[in-house]
């Protein structure tokens, strides 16, 4: 029986769940790098919007996504609110030296509503439903609520060389469990709570630096962020 322990543990080394994949070490800090964009065309109600996001498993090296994202947007003249449909396409690599990457197409439609309370609370509502279409798994769905909040900190409007306090949270819910070859996932997705100083460069053109704490079924993980707000 003593000989053949080692042999049992050879074999079960092989058919224990995880054995011989890499695990997300939720310790390590990672980083988003991101642009975002939006404008309008003159005067109408139509317009554009989209990001560029290179994000990193670690502060750098390891790829975690690239996204590349973009939509047409629409605000209505006697309504506070932009409505966005929109494509991205995002490649995902795995954690650690497993250098192999999945392919994502999104076709997305969002609400966002700015709301304004007193004279330094700027707060956003965005809503967004996304269809997915990832690299060997059934077409997915997903729904998302976003609550950001900016808070002007040396003025009291968002103008130039305003700091800013910048604080969302962003819940994930999937619209299907079962995404084909018997896998599952849960109807929580994830959930992202971000604060972070941001400072106002010129009218339409903000930056901001903060940690972004992102929790998922599996793992909970902060993320440094830095990004670039472009507004033209």
């Amino acid at each position: 029986m003593k000989k053949s322990l080692p042999l049992l543990v050879m074999l079960l080394s092989f058919f224990l769940p995880g054995s011989g994949i890499a695990q997300i070490n939720e310790d390590q800090m990672g980083a988003w790098y991101m642009y975002f964009f939006n404008t309008t065309f003159k005067e109408s109600s139509w317009g554009v919007q989209g990001d560029i996001q290179y994000r990193n498993w670690n502060i750098a090296g390891d790829l975690e996504q690239i996204m590349l994202r973009g939509g047409i947007t629409y605000k209505p003249e006697k309504i506070n609110i932009k409505l966005t449909l929109g494509y991205a396409h995002v490649t995902t690599g795995s954690f650690g030296s497993d250098n192999s990457t999945t392919a994502e197409s999104r076709i997305y439609q969002e609400a966002l509503v700015p709301v304004q309370i007193g004279n330094r609370f700027y707060t956003n509502h965005r809503v967004r439903f996304e269809q997915r279409f990832v690299d060997n798994q059934d077409f997915r769905t997903r729904f998302r609520y976003n609550l950001f909040l900016n808070i002007p900190l040396n003025r009291a409007a968002m103008e130039k060389n305003t700091i800013y306090l910048a604080l969302y949270n962003e819940l994930f819910i999937n619209g299907q469990r079962n995404i084909g070859d018997n896998n599952r996932v849960e109807i929580f997705d994830r959930n992202r709570f971000y604060s972070a100083f941001g400072y106002v460069i010129r009218n339409g053109l903000n930056v901001q630096l903060g940690i972004m704490r992102q929790t998922t079924e599996n793992w909970s993980k902060n993320q440094l962020q830095f990004s670039l707000h472009h507004k033209f």
